[in-house]
């Protein structure tokens, strides 16, 4: 069986009712049209597991795919097949995944893939970097998305600079999974570098942030330096 056909079998109208609800596909909403089969990520792992051969214009098909699963599995592959790269191959990879950057069109896609790939490569590649104020300014929520979350492996290594930038652009966006994203992001500053780090970009500027924003940034802070931060009295 191909890809599509794996994932299809194991189908579960019952889940992909529940998560059809969860990813919020109605109309309107920032997954709206999206479609399921139901499959769980580790579900999906495991069939992406045994299709790393795809290639690209295997995996751009998938990408194309109504199925969100489809294309998420197709993401995994893509993953998988960046870590096993040479450099060359590498830049395909973060190319390719630029170019359909609007396919990877939820929130999990970016999560589980944009640190693995553009982040990876921008650490071994930083003159490269300028693309992240590029996707922040994106009029497509998934490519701000990814920007801030592309810098997850930058965080990793002890590096917030680029976290810090990111932020900024994005501190005034409309958008509750772009204030999720960059406080979650903010939190692993101070949780992987500094939480003294942290602070310093937070205290001129946590009365102007959406409140999610912030309530995700201080979420590891001690109880009475994050209610102080809550009620604007730091």
């Amino acid at each position: 069986m191909g890809l599509k056909e794996e994932l299809q079998a194991a189908a579960n109208p019952t889940k992909a009712k529940v998560l059809q609800g969860f990813f919020r596909t109605g109309k309107g909403e920032y997954g709206e049209g999206d479609i399921f089969l139901g499959l769980t990520v580790p579900q999906t792992r495991a069939i992406a597991k045994r299709f790393t051969h795809l290639g690209l214009p295997e995996i751009k098909k998938s990408l194309e795919s109504g199925f969100h699963e489809e294309r998420l599995c197709a993401l995994l592959v893509l993953v998988h097949k960046f870590g096993k790269a040479d450099e060359a191959e590498k830049e395909k990879i973060f190319d390719f995944y630029l170019a359909n950057a609007r396919r990877v069109n939820n929130w999990d896609m970016v999560d589980l893939t944009a640190d693995k790939i553009v982040g990876e490569h921008l650490l071994a590649n930083p003159s490269k970097k300028k693309i992240l104020p590029l996707l922040a300014a994106s009029e497509n929520l998934w490519e701000r998305r990814i920007a801030i979350i592309s810098t997850f492996a930058l965080i990793k290594k002890g590096k917030a600079e680029d976290t810090f930038k990111i932020s900024q652009l994005l501190l005034r966006d409309s958008h509750d999974l772009i204030h999720k994203a960059v406080g979650w992001m903010l939190r692993e500053v101070g949780k992987r570098v500094s939480e003294e780090e942290e602070e310093k970009f937070l205290a001129p500027r946590y009365k102007k942030m959406p409140r999610t924003m912030l309530r995700y940034a201080i979420e590891r802070f001690q109880e009475k330096k994050r209610k102080a931060y809550l009620h604007g009295s730091i």
